[in-house]
């Protein structure tokens, strides 16, 4: 987009521009060496964007370079826009957090929990609560995904079709009456676990609103924000970027996670479905870091953003005494979780420069962005690499932020 670009000095936004530099150097170095494809990030503060960096290749093959409009699977990224969606709908009082979501999803209205036993012959016992809507934004639910591989529950879930995405002709309803029939992982609200609760949730989302999925997107958040390449289905198939995954050191084409985006899918995914691009994408945070509300549309309540952006875990404890951790390189020290986001409570156990209060998270072909209240800063980076454990790209992407900002 020609008008993505950088619009302030970095100087008056507290920035060193020579130290922005640094992010430009150190993610075109992936490239060269044929880790990433390509990349693109931005930077953003007092809603000016401060720098705009890209480099390499949204298809390498065809020797399509990175452009500012770019499209990408967002993967999880996903996740915040579905618990937007969600506290929408309560700001209307159509639903609470505390509600069973038995009210309208009544296939989970006897949940039962794994006890012991393999995956063939699982033991249960029947749920001691029920499940409600903040246990689905929260993570908390009890359910899990396939891709995980660190419970006889996940094995279950990968035997019913579901690992890296759904039983063919399975759609959203279909796909939610099946995980109710499973096995929970724990009992709602003991620990927290990633999962397709905000699947889940966007099912909730459809039956609470009476619309698609993607059409309350389209009509409640996109097209108010003017986020016009964000949907299940790729606005421009010659934007998209192509998928690569990590063979010996090098990013490699997969073709079969390449098609995801290209057409409509059978489920559509609350918790991983839509393309986007960072000028999309940078003017939902900018909504969120501006409280609900950007270029005079609102669509949350600064109390809400506020209550989303805190740690709901029992007693503020972080994920990684309360969560079950997605990778081994993934450590959630300092971390806690809110209403859609992770949500930073100590910097200093999570040794990272970013502030107390930032809440952010990221995709599954290595996106990321987070929000910064403290500072007024959102930043967005776009690549698709999968899985998104293969480089710590999130950690060193934060310092060079910080390392930049110097007022």
């Amino acid at each position: 987009m020609a008008d993505f670009e950088v619009n302030i000095d970095p100087a008056e936004a507290g920035f060193d521009a020579a130290r922005l530099s640094r992010i430009d150097a150190h993610f075109d170095r992936y490239v060269a060496d044929g880790r990433l494809p390509g990349w693109l990030a931005v930077v953003s503060r007092h809603g000016r964007i401060v720098h705009v960096g890209r480099g390499g290749h949204r298809d390498a093959e065809a020797s399509l370079p990175v452009e500012t409009d770019t499209l990408w699977r967002i993967f999880s990224m996903t996740k915040p826009i579905t618990s937007v969606a969600a506290m929408m709908l309560a700001e209307e009082g159509l639903l609470e957090l505390d509600d069973p979501i038995s009210r309208w999803l009544p296939e989970f209205a006897s949940p039962r929990v794994y006890v012991k036993g393999s995956a063939l012959a699982p033991s249960t016992q029947p749920a001691t609560s029920p499940i409600r809507v903040w246990h689905l934004l929260t993570h908390t639910a009890g359910l899990t995904y396939g891709f995980h591989h660190g419970h006889p529950v996940d094995a279950i879930y990968r035997a019913a079709g579901f690992e890296w995405g759904t039983p063919p002709g399975f759609d959203l309803a279909a796909c939610t009456e099946k995980w109710a029939s499973l096995p929970l992982l724990f009992q709602p609200g003991a620990e927290w676990n990633y999962s397709v609760a905000t699947d889940v949730l966007g099912r909730l989302v459809e039956v609470v609103s009476g619309l698609p999925l993607d059409e309350f997107f389209a009509t409640r958040i996109f097209a108010p924000l003017g986020m016009t390449d964000t949907g299940f289905v790729a606005a421009s198939p010659d934007r998209l970027a192509a998928m690569y995954v990590p063979a010996a050191g090098r990013a490699v084409r997969n073709d079969a996670f390449g098609r995801l985006g290209t057409t409509r899918p059978d489920c559509l995914s609350g918790g991983g479905g839509l393309v986007s691009s960072a000028p999309d994408y940078w003017r939902f945070t900018e909504m969120l870091v501006r409280g609900g509300t950007l270029d005079n549309v609102r669509l949350l309540s600064p109390r809400t953003v506020a209550l989303m952006a805190s740690n709901h875990l029992p007693g503020h404890v972080d994920l990684e005494a309360f969560g079950r951790p997605l990778f081994a390189e993934m450590p959630f020290d300092g971390h806690g979780f809110g209403l859609g986001f992770s949500v930073l409570e100590d910097p200093v156990k999570a040794r990272t420069l970013s502030s107390a209060g930032e809440f952010a998270w990221g995709g599954a072909a290595s996106t990321a962005f987070w929000v910064d209240p403290d500072e007024d800063l959102t930043v967005g980076f776009y690549t698709q690499l999968l899985p998104s454990s293969t480089y710590r790209l999130r950690p060193q992407l934060r310092q060079l932020v910080y390392q930049a900002l110097v007022d």
